[in-house]
């Protein structure tokens, strides 16, 4: 974890002082709302966050290269039962702007798992009980997937984005009931899907 945050930090630095010597470089940061679930899995919507920091790379007026650093909450739930899975998401946008403002998005992430949490709870008679799970064990600790998406941003820097994340590895990892039999458990080929709409700010 301390290996993605100085690494999220040197980026920042670098993105700070190339500001400084290239014209056509924004910064900015943003945050939003998550639509997640598990692909693959019988469950419902769960609805999360996402904030972080961009730069966005201008190469001609139409096209621009936008790496990102976000902190996104996501999983799925159903019945009093929950995944959160917690991920520092690193896509990288390509840009093509249609028209004044506007722009269609398309671009590869990587996200490297910070925590993963099962969630469950059932009332009996009078009493609610819950209980909590750390699941990061079983859980890949690298998620790769495909973004795409709209944006729209104001002369004055303020911009909206709408975009869905395809996640395209597994979730879960086999898990191994017995190592001196080599006898594992394949589970279901569950992956992220994620809507997200933003609000940012790019100077």
């Amino acid at each position: 974890m301390k290996k993605i945050i100085l690494s999220a930090l040197a980026l920042t630095a670098f993105t700070f002082t190339a500001n400084a010597q290239t014209p056509d470089l924004k910064l900015g940061a943003k945050a939003g709302v998550n639509f997640a679930n598990l692909n693959g899995a019988s469950m419902d919507m769960k609805t999360g966050f996402h904030v972080g920091v961009l730069a966005e790379i201008f190469i001609n007026e139409k096209f621009s290269v936008q790496p990102e650093i976000l902190y996104s909450a996501q999983g799925a739930e159903k019945s009093g039962l929950k995944y959160e899975y917690n991920y520092i998401n690193v896509p990288i946008m390509g840009k093509y702007y249609v028209m004044d403002g506007l722009n269609v998005q398309f671009g590869p992430q990587i996200g490297f798992l910070a925590s993963a949490k099962s969630k469950g709870g059932f009332s009996f008679e009078d009493l609610d009980i819950e209980g909590t799970g750390d699941i990061k064990d079983f859980t890949q600790k690298v998620d790769f997937g495909l973004n795409f998406g709209v944006g729209y941003e104001l002369p004055m820097g303020l911009f909206f984005d709408a975009r869905y994340n395809l996640g395209l590895t597994k979730v879960n990892k086999k898990i191994n009931i017995d190592e001196e039999l080599d006898l594992d458990i394949e589970q279901k080929d569950i992956k992220n899907g994620v809507f997200q709409i933003s609000v940012g700010y790019k100077f």
